[in-house]
């Protein structure tokens, strides 16, 4: 299969005609308009430094709805502590940064560049884009940074500095998202760590309806979130609290 090139024209292939790895076009760049075109059809940019960009929509899908984040009993024990203090959209660059710079596992190298940076940085100046900052003693210990359009949100990466602290970031991203009507987290690829935290596959096709059914349309200025705005502080306890009734009542409380 050909892969399909992009130029200046703002526009891409039918993400349902990716090759068997999810790889729908190469080339084009960054700007908002190309990036938030690509989101609300299901794609989202992946490369390497030097390298031209790549654009995908793997099949499966990985998404995280709300009603089935995995509150582990560590994990509440983590926020029933209060080590934490959990913001939003109070240091975006300190997010994604982090996310760049975190060492990780071996093998497992960053692919977000200093264009990709800068890029998402563009989107953050425009309401496109947010961070969820989680805080020990005033320090930045992890974080989860993504874009949100109308009640979804596409997540891009996320850190830890320290045990959990990733994870009530993502909680808090959850809790939010279930109190102000979010529909799921696109987590994009499948891994086992998605996985414990609750993501499910599925089908591409499955993840595109959706998309429409959630209004999104192929624009370059699509709508903004509607569950975040500018910076607040959050509650972790309260947001926890929340998802334990929401999944009680669904009788899903593992």
């Amino acid at each position: 299969m050909s892969v399909y090139r992009l130029n200046d024209e703002l526009v891409f292939p039918d993400p349902g005609l990716a090759d068997p790895n999810g790889l729908v076009a190469v080339g084009g760049d960054l700007s908002p308009e190309r990036l938030l075109f690509a989101y609300s059809i299901g794609i989202f940019p992946w490369f390497n430094a030097g390298d031209p960009p790549l654009w995908w929509s793997p099949d499966p899908r990985s998404l995280l709805f709300p009603e089935k984040m995995h509150l582990s009993r560590s994990l509440r024990r983590a926020v029933r502590r209060g080590t934490f203090s959990v913001t939003v959209n109070r240091d975006f660059a300190a997010v994604v940064n982090s996310c760049a710079t975190i060492k990780r596992g071996k093998g497992e190298g960053t692919w977000i560049t200093a264009e990709m940076e800068q890029a998402y940085g563009k989107l953050h100046r425009l309401g496109y884009a947010h961070s969820i900052e989680c805080y020990r003693e005033g320090e930045l210990e992890g974080g989860v940074y993504g874009v949100g359009l109308g009640p979804l949100f596409f997540g891009e990466s996320m850190f830890s500095r320290c045990p959990d602290a990733s994870k009530v970031a993502l909680l808090c991203l959850t809790g939010l998202m279930a109190l102000r009507g979010g529909l799921f987290v696109d987590c994009q690829i499948p891994n086992p760590h998605l996985v414990s935290l609750g993501a499910v596959e599925y089908p591409r096709q499955v993840f595109l309806h959706w998309l429409r059914e959630a209004g999104l349309q192929p624009v370059s200025r699509p709508l903004p979130s509607c569950v975040f705005s500018g910076g607040e502080d959050l509650d972790p306890q309260g947001l926890l609290a929340y998802l334990v009734r929401l999944q009680e009542a669904r009788g899903d409380i593992r």
